[in-house]
């Protein structure tokens, strides 16, 4: 199996939404090479910042993100991976705020906007538009600096923006966190919320 790259962070070189989705004849050919290896695509990737306090930075992730659930159904891919984003700590700020403590009591008031207010609304509409294209599994990698970012966050988000929201599980993000990924899989396995994962070797410096 391969994941494929469609955009922001991870790049499109091996898989471009916009030349696929517009010619039919390039999107059979692309399926052919995978089937004439026997190869399975597990994921489409488009890793990037929807949410992010740049308006410019925002809507070309979200445009990607978008293209992908549409190559995903076409190219009948079942898991779209990615980031969650992190928004800014108000309207206009211009960077993003990753906000990971509870006190002084301001970090709870913006965290409580940043949720309400921008992630889980976002993500639900985006759940709806994946779910109107057949795609049923979106897999945030839980990543440090993203509202995302270990299995609470990602639990908490699919409470509120429904069950397609799962994990695209890679252990290296949990473990430089101090995460124990054995016991962050028991708990993502008990609700059936691991969609794609990322196998790695890896050594600890």
């Amino acid at each position: 199996m391969v994941e494929l790259g469609t955009g922001n962070f991870p790049g499109n070189a091996h898989c471009n939404p916009d030349e696929l989705l517009e010619n039919p004849d390039k999107l059979r050919n692309f399926k052919c090479a995978f089937e004439n290896r026997d190869m399975t695509i597990s994921g489409l990737s488009c890793h990037g910042t929807p949410l992010h306090p740049s308006k410019k930075a925002a809507r070309e992730a979200h445009d990607v993100w978008r293209k992908t659930v549409l190559l995903s159904e076409r190219l009948e891919v079942p898991v779209v991976n990615g980031f969650s984003g992190c928004p800014g700590d108000h309207i206009n700020a211009k960077s993003p705020n990753w906000v990971t403590c509870s006190w002084p009591p301001e970090y709870m008031e913006v965290l409580d906007w940043l949720w309400n207010e921008v992630v889980i609304p976002y993500w639900k509409e985006e759940a709806k538009f994946a779910d109107s294209h057949g795609i049923n599994q979106i897999a945030f990698e839980m990543h440090p600096g993203f509202v995302v970012y270990n299995p609470e966050t990602l639990l908490k988000l699919r409470e509120h923006a429904g069950q397609s929201i799962g994990a695209n599980f890679d252990p290296s993000h949990l473990v430089w966190q101090g995460i124990d990924p054995v016991e962050a899989i028991k708990k993502l396995g008990k609700e059936n919320v691991i969609y794609h994962f990322h196998a790695k070797d890896t050594y600890l410096d």
